[in-house]
């Protein structure tokens, strides 16, 4: 998504070579029309696989979720992080690392919710080491529910959570891919153009 990849280079800063801020603009402070943009383009790119569900993981990813769930006109689901005391039934959960903030957190998504008979796709704004989206897809497996695909808004692609994510057989589809970046520069992965026969 070439408008993702300006405003990457544009307002993104680069702490070092594995730490990207995109806080003015996805995770702090968000710009409303890209978010919805962004919901589009996964829904463009999914439109096919009768999704009934969007999942996803507080806080950074909520967003997407929703604006790709109105895309597709369906309700989207966030793993919560921390049991709240109105959250009483039955729950699917799992244990997930946060790259981000070096901490481990028990995630959890009711039953109520999720089903079997769900199609989901899983949309989140990073795919760095893939622990987050590793910890949804286990979500996903517990309900029966099928897994459509994951929707990632940034890729690091030089980190492994591509490649984890590929062994399991999963549908990726990322918006911008990072190959690598520094302080003074952000290098992204062209896609690969489409020859027709």
């Amino acid at each position: 998504m070439k408008k993702l990849q300006d405003r990457i280079r544009q307002d993104g800063v680069a702490l070092n070579d594995r730490v990207l801020k995109v806080d003015s603009f996805l995770n702090h402070q968000v710009d409303s029309a890209l978010t919805m943009e962004i919901g589009q383009a996964f829904a463009a790119e999914f439109k096919d696989e009768r999704v009934t569900k969007v999942l996803t993981i507080e806080a950074s990813g909520i967003h997407f979720a929703l604006a790709t769930g109105a895309a597709l006109g369906v309700p989207f689901i966030y793993a919560k992080k921390k049991k709240a005391v109105t959250l009483t039934e039955d729950l699917y959960t799992t244990s997930v690392h946060s790259f981000t903030r070096g901490e481990t957190f028990t995630v959890s998504v009711s039953k109520r919710y999720l089903s079997a008979e769900d199609r989901v796709l899983i949309v989140d704004d990073f795919l760095a080491t893939g622990d987050a989206l590793l910890g949804l897809q286990e979500i996903v497996r517990q309900s029966g529910a099928h897994l459509v695909g994951i929707g990632a808004v940034v890729e690091k692609s030089f980190q492994e959570g591509r490649g984890k994510l590929e062994a399991t057989g999963v549908r990726i589809h990322s918006l911008a891919r990072i190959q690598s970046m520094s302080p003074e520069h952000i290098e992204f992965l062209e896609e690969e153009a489409v020859v027709s026969k």
